[in-house]
């Protein structure tokens, strides 16, 4: 199985417990003769002593404990793919891993599959999922009623809960691109359609997955470069970091900040390449000129309409701690290659992440698993922007002791 040719696509599947997720990933594996040649023969012995309800269940959670556990998979995700594209899954068993994940940049969802139990229903991890979801800025999201074998493929059931979930999103303002009644275990509706449910017209989910758009580095969107550090060999001092937004170019003037010195590109390096520029995405080398002093957490930006460096700001957060976050008590927050002890100046407002209700206005603490509102007061200047701006400028994470907490994007 060869790969790295074709467009890439990261995707997260998510949902409550026991909603068929294993069977689903498994499943997409073998419609796509993605499985290495050894596993298969190892899936058809399975299928044989087990019976084909458990295999492509058995057969996802068996590539994930030899990934964890550094066997034979040489590989930190799962890999299937299209005649259109690259698929990895981002693996994601629960809703704090998921969190955890999300936040990782070489792990950044471009699309989810949410999905969810046609007969059980809408649980409370589900709603979770989607509140977390629409707050990561995942824009394509996939909607599977999974196990429509179990209600006899109903069009009345598959349309109740239609209706019943997308009244939820709604209240999120998330549309789900596709909705799609599918059975992991039968193979209906994944990579192919069945005559079992003739009333549904729409694509099956191979189909609505190579539809998806793969966002492209946009040109002129501004320029914003995270220092990551610094080394030090012949040529001087070596900046290394990532352009998250724009391009950046040899010999133009920039800005740092948060300090806002200026700086002159003097050369840019694609190790081991001196190159003219870099553009969004790609992990660089810089040399400067200029006598601002550089560390780690600064960010280069274009002259022109600079963001602004802030010591106070809003965000909605979803804490995952059994310690709740109290109001006044000190946290650090992490942006992007930027750290900053801050305290929490006020809890505005907290909410129930599955059913979206305010519990609390001006609240005292922020218990696990809830969502709230808070106004954060900074140690040091940071350059925070929406995330409908800057993806990772507007992202940030809430720690103790260097374990994360909570996350949250900022309004």
């Amino acid at each position: 199985m060869m790969w790295g040719k074709k467009e890439k696509l990261k995707l997260v599947i998510i949902g409550h417990v026991d909603h068929g997720k294993s069977t689903l990933i498994g499943r997409l594996l073998l419609d796509t003769n993605s499985l290495p040649k050894e596993k298969l023969e190892e899936l058809k012995k399975i299928s044989e002593e087990l019976g084909k309800e458990t295999e492509l269940a058995y057969l996802s959670d068996q590539l994930k404990e030899e990934r964890e556990q550094n066997k034979t998979i040489d590989t930190t995700q799962l890999f299937f793919k299209s005649k259109k594209r690259e698929y990895i899954i981002i693996d994601a068993p629960g809703h704090a891993e998921f969190i955890k994940n999300m936040l990782t940049g070489a792990s950044l969802a471009q699309a989810a599959v949410l999905i969810v139990d046609t007969k059980e229903g809408i649980m409370e991890q589900t709603r979770r999922h989607a509140y977390l979801i629409k707050m990561l800025g995942v824009e394509n999201i996939i909607v599977v009623f999974n196990k429509m074998d179990l209600v006899n493929y109903s069009v009345k059931r598959f349309e109740e809960i239609k209706k019943e979930f997308l009244s939820f999103l709604g209240n999120l303002h998330i549309k789900p691109l596709f909705i799609i009644p599918v059975s992991a275990r039968t193979g209906l509706n994944i990579s192919k359609r069945s005559s079992l449910a003739p009333w549904y017209k729409g694509p099956f989910l191979l189909q609505a997955l190579d539809s998806l758009t793969v966002r492209k580095n946009k040109k002129d969107n501004p320029l914003r470069f995270c220092v990551q550090d610094i080394y030090r060999n012949n040529d001087g001092e070596i900046i290394v970091g990532k352009v998250i937004s724009g391009i950046l170019k040899q010999g133009e003037e920039a800005l740092l900040m948060p300090l806002y010195g200026k700086i002159k590109i003097k050369s840019i390096k694609i190790f081991p390449k001196n190159v003219k520029q870099a553009s969004e995405g790609e992990n660089i080398g810089l040399i400067i000129d200029g006598a601002a002093k550089i560390a780690r957490g600064d960010i280069i930006v274009q002259k022109k309409n600079p963001p602004q460096a802030l010591n106070s700001f809003e965000g909605n957060i979803f804490w995952m701690s059994e310690e709740p976050l109290v109001a006044n008590t000190a946290v650090t927050v992490r942006c992007s290659t930027q750290e900053s002890n801050c305290i929490v100046e006020k809890i505005q407002k907290r909410v129930n992440s599955s059913t979206l209700e305010t519990i609390e206005e001006n609240g005292r603490e922020v218990r696990m698993n809830e969502a709230a509102v808070v106004t954060f007061k900074t140690e040091k200047p940071m350059v925070i922007e929406k995330l409908s701006c800057t993806e990772e400028l507007g992202r940030f994470t809430l720690e103790r002791g260097r374990n994360p907490q909570g996350i949250g994007i900022i309004t």
